[in-house]
């Protein structure tokens, strides 16, 4: 009886909770558009764009008469980044989002916007410009490090738990950069020629998620243009397809300086010119006042953004400043870091490595010196406190254990070290930063000081510290190589903890690297970086491995590859239905089984691949990732898995219509450890 009674209780607190939500959502907006009713045309004007001042840099001034809060921003993909106030305020670095990517971990990700959404809001900031959910279409781009690798729909998953994750925080979630922001190379005024295919499907897809499954408060239109018009002034995108299309109820942030015109970027959906009011201070004030703008059209301006700012609870409790719980942050920005490297080559089962064994490690390399916190630009971090390398695998072994440091500048003097060391671990990478696109190559002496200690030890090991792809000239010299990214503030100790098999590697390529840059999908000078200002998505849908696959091109390491100290099994694959209607919901369930066939504890990730009928007209890649699941287990533990495809996993982008369409035939289930390596096959077929 009582159990009936709590069911009872919890049905009906549900139901309260479900009525209360929409009418507090009419409530807000009443209040908001109570508030524009009682403001005058220069106030408004004022409200609708930053200022900077000596003080000022990310800041949207009060309005104290009408009890208008003032909104602080800071900038977010990889933890509270340079905000408001000047000077920066330090916060945990959080791991490179690549780092987080490649965890092929929703609750990992959404663990680490929490993170970054409550010391964003410790900070006294109100809106946290992130996450970055940008593909990454040519690994050249300055920013790969800001953003979640190559997939739209492993884009989608990972951006919508960080966006969950920072919302829950009482914080508004800026997802960025609406859209096809993917290179910096001429960044502020290139016209990126994209169809209308690869539009929907590679690069909108993630906002799309954003909007939808996550119910992001804030997106912040772009610099570049597409095919023709900037993201800031596109109507296309702004108005029909975010507002109208979506039902995107929140506000349009610009990105700095991506305004370019007062009229058009106002009719066309833009709600917020940022930093300054460049373009809508005095300009947009006499085009109201002559009627080139509606007043309503400022007027909904205003209240998405107040309303929102009400939703999200930052409106009438404005964020002050709290301390930043800098042990228990760091322990979890660690913990992320380890969970998302990845193990790329472990010849001879090198790693782990066994301090118990060991006498004396060389570690050399410029990118052993300092932790690696993260690249540069907009997302750098001031850490609260930094573990360098040496410190933390010197912590890890013991006094016992002889570890000696050469930054490789001098090739001979890093020889002789690894010469006398049981062990050389070669820590090399690169340094991503916004503003500039990087070749794919490491700079300086890097490669010739791996080839070199390779040669002298041959038991080195190569941890890669770098935001995207790199050439590899020397792979097949070393038996050890572990991509760690940027690992944030806990470099040292979550770079020991993976290498001496404390944590399992268990992370998975979020981007395909490849053997040559001739092998990229966008390899001629008009595809990147362009000419004459213009770039050719001719590409179209083959992005990242799709492009391998579609070309039959081997790459160095596959999307979504892995290894790990254990071995996987995967069993009993069982797809149900096997027909379903095209015009149905298309419910697809896909059961399997993964075993832990080795003798220590990990975690797999399942990857669920779908071949769709290709015709002349509608050309598919051999496999798309449609779903992902991350499962734990001991030595012998067996999970159950199962994912659910739904229509979207099965449409395409339909050109004539310009809609969502499913093509009639039989569609191919794999699953596997990576696009490479398919364990299982099935398929269903779309009537």
């Amino acid at each position: 009886m009582k159990l009936r009674l709590w069911f009872s209780i919890i049905f009906l607190a549900a139901a309260m909770i479900a009525a209360i939500m929409p009418a507090r959502a009419q409530d807000y907006n009443a209040r908001a558009k109570a508030i524009v009713s009682k403001m005058t045309l220069q106030e408004k004007i004022d409200q609708l764009h930053g200022i900077r001042t000596a003080t000022h840099h990310r800041y949207v001034p009060p309005l104290p008469r009408l009890h208008i809060p003032a909104m602080l921003v800071t900038n977010g993909p990889a933890g509270a980044g340079p905000g408001d106030p000047t000077p920066q305020e330090p916060a945990t670095a959080l791991p490179a989002p690549i780092s987080l990517a490649a965890t092929w971990d929703t609750n990992t990700a959404r663990l680490y916007g929490v993170i970054a959404g409550r010391e964003s809001r410790d900070l006294a900031n109100g809106l946290l410009e992130g996450p970055d959910v940008n593909i990454a279409r040519v690994p050249q781009n300055g920013r790969t490090f800001e953003a979640f690798g190559e997939d739209p729909y492993l884009t989608s998953e990972i951006g919508v738990a960080e966006i969950e994750g920072i919302q829950s925080q009482h914080i508004i979630a800026d997802v960025k950069h609406y859209d096809a922001n993917n290179q910096e190379a001429d960044r502020f005024r290139v016209n990126e020629i994209v169809g209308e295919r690869a539009l929907h499907e590679i690069y909108l897809p993630a906002f799309d998620a954003a909007v939808h499954q996550a119910h992001v408060a804030a997106v912040m239109c772009a610099y570049p243009k597409v095919n023709g018009t900037y993201n800031c002034q596109d109507d296309l995108l702004m108005n029909q397809i975010l507002k109208k299309n979506w039902g995107f109820q929140g506000f349009i942030t610009s990105d700095f300086g991506a305004t370019h015109s007062t009229v058009r970027s106002a009719m066309a959906g833009m709600d917020l010119e940022m930093p300054t009011g460049k373009y809508w201070s005095g300009a947009l004030l006499q085009a109201v006042k002559s009627g080139q703008v509606p007043m309503s059209v400022i007027d909904d301006k205003l209240v998405r953004r107040y309303r929102t700012m009400m939703e999200l609870g930052v409106f009438y409790h404005p964020p002050t400043h709290k301390p930043i719980p800098a042990k228990k942050d760091g322990a979890i920005a660690r913990r992320i870091a380890e969970e998302g490297m990845v193990l790329l080559k472990n010849q001879g089962n090198l790693l782990p490595l066994d301090a118990a064994s060991l006498h004396s490690i060389a570690v050399i390399g410029p990118y052993a010196a300092k932790a690696i916190t993260g690249g540069g630009g907009s997302s750098h971090v001031v850490p609260l406190y930094t573990v360098d390398p040496v410190k933390g695998i010197q912590a890890r072994v013991g006094s016992k254990v002889n570890v000696t440091f050469a930054d490789g500048s001098d090739i001979q003097q890093a020889v002789a070290l690894a010469k006398s060391a049981d062990v050389a671990i070669v820590m090399v990478g690169d340094h991503e930063t916004e503003g500039r696109d990087h070749p794919i190559t490491l700079q300086g002496n890097q490669d010739q000081l791996v080839e070199a200690v390779a040669a002298a030890n041959p038991h080195t090991v190569v941890v890669l510290k770098s935001g995207s792809v790199e050439l590899m000239p020397w792979v097949d010299k070393v038996p050890a190589l572990l991509e760690a990214w940027y690992p944030g503030e806990e470099d040292g100790n979550a770079v020991a903890a993976v290498l001496f098999g404390d944590f399992d590697p268990s992370g998975k390529l979020p981007l395909t690297f490849p053997r040559q840059l001739a092998d990229l999908p966008a390899s001629t000078p008009q595809q990147y970086p362009g000419v004459d200002g213009v770039v050719h998505y001719s590409e179209g849908v083959f992005v990242g491995y799709r492009h391998y696959d579609e070309k039959n091109i081997k790459p160095l390491f596959p999307f979504g590859y892995g290894l790990h100290y254990t071995t996987f099994a995967y069993k009993n694959l069982k797809v149900s239905p096997s027909s379903v209607s095209g015009k149905g919901t298309g419910a697809v369930t896909v059961d399997l089984d993964v075993t832990n066939t080795g003798s220590r504890a990990g975690a797999e990730v399942a990857e669920l691949y779908l071949g769709f009928p290709s015709t002349a007209t509608v050309p598919e890649p051999p496999k798309q990732l449609k779903g992902f699941e991350r499962v734990e287990l001991r030595p012998g533990q067996t999970a159950h898995v199962q994912i659910v495809l739904d229509r979207s996993s099965i449409s395409h982008w339909n050109t004539e219509q310009h809609d969502w369409a499913v093509l009639p035939g039989t569609y191919r289930v794999m699953v596997g450890a990576s696009s490479r390596d398919i364990r299982l096959q099935s398929g269903f077929s779309v009537q």
